[in-house]
């Protein structure tokens, strides 16, 4: 029978093995000023990674686009599938096979069969529906909570994961703007999606201690709170948090 594993990396960053074909969300791999992944991350480099079905990229920013650090993985041909206007940069990091999506469009990567669907986060971006093996999964990336997600339930009814963010992330102090969606947003999103199974992504970031207390407010390191309301929204969806390089079978 064919089989599909998830593991998270670190933040957004997951591998997701369709019976042998491994796809690499959002990487992220190194570390900056201001940029803290706030847990012990699974893998010391992309050097480390197995050899790739395909990469998949929501957005630029840099906690999913580690272009730099990703440089150290050796097939230069993996192909990516990244938000429409971000293959130019893909390709001069070295990494010529790239397909750009917009929403409601699709692709394969391997066996893999890549959908964009939409999101909100103040830059261009886009969340993934993956399929394979049987297996159905959602990648929510750093997306807020949208009404026009809604349309991803009717479009894929029978989702076996779900991998949706949790911090809420504030900008501060300039209108202090919500730019990911919080543990209820999500919680309500699964409810809308009704995936088989879930697990939180994106809650343990920091910016360091002045960049979290004089830009930022977030939900840090509380997957409690998604799997709390998740139980009173969606009880038939069963809540997973792992840590970094814990497998989950679905």
């Amino acid at each position: 029978m064919p089989t599909t594993t998830v593991r998270r990396i670190v933040h957004a960053s997951t591998l997701i093995d369709f019976d042998g074909a491994q796809i690499l969300t959002d990487p992220w791999f190194s570390e900056r000023r201001g940029y803290r992944h706030g847990e012990p991350r699974w893998l010391d480099s992309a050097a480390d990674l197995p050899e790739l079905a395909g990469i998949v990229i929501s957005h630029a920013h840099y906690d999913h686009c580690d272009l730099p650090a990703l440089a150290a993985y050796p097939h230069k041909n993996v192909p990516f599938a990244v938000v429409t206007g971000l293959a130019a940069k893909v390709r001069a990091a070295g990494f010529p096979n790239v397909v750009e999506l917009s929403p409601w469009q699709s692709t394969h990567l391997g066996p893999v069969k890549v959908t964009a669907t939409p999101a909100l986060h103040g830059v261009p971006e886009v969340t993934y529906v993956l399929e394979s093996a049987g297996s159905s999964v959602y990648f929510g990336a750093d997306t807020l909570r949208i009404t026009e997600l809604d349309e991803i339930a009717r479009r894929f009814p029978e989702l076996d994961l779900a991998l949706l963010p949790i911090n809420g992330l504030r900008i501060r102090p300039a209108m202090n703007r919500q730019v990911v969606m919080n543990a209820a947003e999500a919680a309500d999103l699964t409810a809308a999606l009704h995936p088989r199974l879930a697990v939180p992504i994106h809650y343990a970031f920091t910016a360091g201690p002045v960049g979290d207390r004089l830009f930022l407010k977030m939900d840090r390191a509380r997957p409690d709170l998604y799997r709390a309301a998740t139980a009173d929204l969606a009880p038939d969806t069963t809540v997973h948090i792992l840590p970094p390089g814990q497998p989950l079978t679905l």
